[in-house]
């Protein structure tokens, strides 16, 4: 179940990643990204570009740090909460752009912030460690596993690498199948786009919610 989730957690994140970037050139998830954007418009003299990075990497930030809050409270036993959380900021931040022309710097911060606290829903899948929107990171973890099941003699250790491999695979074609997505939908749901993330958070708050009263 927690591979379930985080594979539709990273289609989110590359849904939503894609549309930053065709609508802001931000990415609002991918923050190596900015970060190398950043880098090289701090010596560029590019303003618009650095303001930009460091809103939305601050916002990030903070999304993560206060999904790691949430998640360490021990007063909220309700651990799918971060769902609801993310999918209300993306409910209010679509309204919003129905009634108001909502500046890119705004809506950045508002998504990154968003992205920020999804990245800590799903933190393992297993023993394995994962992360839903850093790509780098899952390649990185792909390939090593998938080395270590081609060297290793052992069939218990390879069995092992072997599905670890494939979460990580189901892992990375989940962002890529959200990113890919994007440029079908913008067209059509426009301001609504978000509509797609909100649906599938909440798919992902029943599946949670029913593994956790049905264990």
């Amino acid at each position: 179940m927690q591979e379930k989730l985080a594979i539709l957690l990273a289609l989110i994140a590359g849904f939503i990643d894609a549309t930053g970037f065709i609508k802001w050139k931000t990415y609002v998830s991918f923050m190596s990204g900015n970060t190398t954007q950043l880098g090289a418009a701090l010596f560029a003299g590019k303003p618009g570009i650095i303001i930009t990075s460091i809103t939305v990497i601050g916002c990030f930030f903070l999304g993560i740090y206060t999904g790691t809050c949430l998640s360490l409270w021990k007063k909220m036993r309700l651990k799918t909460f971060p769902f609801i959380i993310v999918a209300a900021i993306l409910v209010l931040y679509t309204l919003a752009t129905c009634y108001f022309n909502l500046s890119a710097i705004l809506s950045i911060a508002i998504i990154g912030f968003a992205t920020g606290i999804m990245n800590t829903i799903v933190t393992a899948v297993g023993s394995q460690k994962v992360n839903t929107d850093f790509v780098t990171g899952t390649l990185n973890s792909l390939a090593r596993n998938t080395a270590m099941m081609r060297m290793t003699e052992d069939a218990t250790a390879r069995k092992q690498y072997k599905a670890r491999a494939l979460h990580l695979l189901l892992v990375w074609l989940g962002f890529l199948s959200g990113a890919g997505a994007v440029p079908f939908t913008l067209p059509f749901l426009g301001v609504w786009i978000m509509a797609v993330p909100i649906l599938l958070l909440l798919t992902c708050f029943i599946i949670d919610l029913n593994l956790n009263f049905n264990p």
